[in-house]
């Protein structure tokens, strides 16, 4: 079920996209020797979260779209702690931890609204 406007009108695209920004931001500042470690994780958890949105609104039955969304929800998970982990290790200052944690539970919340609204009400289950 496409949305008939672009994914790119939706917040939570838009708010997802901000993350991906404010994610590569802050992993630039890692330490070298998480190259290969929480600097990539964090970036590919963070670019599914957008990727999803837009993959699953191009989908064109409802079940698909609403498993591209529940993807970029986990990829939303998978953020929140690897962000977590940064600030646990002091690779991210308090300042853009709490700026980025926020945006990562905005993200969160929208994409639960979202999947809500495109689910199947009871009455459509008979």
């Amino acid at each position: 079920m496409p949305f008939k406007s672009s994914f790119r009108d939706l917040k939570v695209w838009q708010q997802a996209m901000l993350l991906v920004e404010d994610i590569y931001r802050i992993s630039k500042t890692f330490p070298g020797d998480e190259r290969f470690g929480l600097t990539s994780q964090i970036r590919r958890s963070a670019v599914s979260i957008p990727s999803n949105i837009g993959e699953g609104s191009r989908r064109k039955r409802r079940k698909a779209h609403l498993n591209h969304l529940d993807i970029a929800l986990g990829s939303q998970g998978e953020v929140d702690v690897q962000l977590e982990i940064a600030r646990r290790l002091a690779y991210v200052t308090p300042a853009d931890y709490k700026r980025i944690a926020s945006r990562v539970d905005d993200v969160g919340r929208m994409l639960n609204g979202l999947i809500e609204s495109l689910q199947p009400k009871e009455e459509d289950w008979d």
